[in-house]
């Protein structure tokens, strides 16, 4: 039996793929919004600056959640608080599809392959790929984490395990950092920025 779109439901059908291309992200529109990320966050999403991340590479969903939590308040940061407060879905939608098409930051020769080595017993032991993916990549929400930098990794897993990175869908986190060490916490850090 075949079945015959009438011509009301194939002006729906239309209406609704509309819709779902207007809603589309603009890599071109999340370029030049971009413009004000590149004083802190580096030209082409390549941080220069101490305990900044590096945004490019991360996965859209992820880049589109931090800055929804950003300007709703659930997480904080004097800096990004002024900007994101500007930003229209529109433009969130845009800001993580443009860092999602940048090619991440090439990671540096590792001069400490032993720290590396403790940092990776240290993922194993906490499940670190388990959420990030196997090649610490990230994937939708999660972040990656390969390549990033090294004091950024330091002090994100330190803001986690003193509470003072919280709000946001952080708890998984803040629950794997309690119990990581000092060390442990460099030689993660070591090791994830050098993948």
């Amino acid at each position: 039996m075949r079945h015959r779109l009438t011509p009301h439901a194939l002006c729906g059908l239309a209406l609704a793929l509309t819709a779902v291309v207007a809603h589309a992200a603009d890599i071109a529109a999340g370029q030049e919004k971009a413009a004000t990320c590149v004083a802190c966050h580096g030209e082409g999403g390549i941080s220069q600056i101490e305990n900044t991340p590096s945004l490019a590479g991360q996965p859209d969903q992820f880049t589109q959640w931090q800055l929804v939590f950003f300007r709703a308040g659930t997480r904080r940061n004097e800096q990004m608080q002024p900007i994101v407060e500007q930003l229209s879905n529109d433009d969130i939608r845009n800001l993580g599809a443009y860092f999602a098409s940048l090619p991440p930051a090439k990671a540096k020769t590792d001069d400490n392959p032993d720290l590396s080595a403790k940092g990776a017993q240290a993922a194993a032991g906490r499940r670190c790929a388990s959420c990030h993916t196997d090649n610490y990549s990230g994937t939708k929400a999660i972040p990656r984490v390969a390549g990033q930098r090294r004091d950024y990794l330091v002090k994100a897993l330190r803001d986690y395990k003193s509470g003072a990175r919280s709000g946001g869908g952080m708890a998984a986190m803040a629950s794997v950092a309690f119990s990581l060490s000092e060390e442990e916490i460099e030689a993660l850090a070591h090791y994830l920025a050098h993948l």
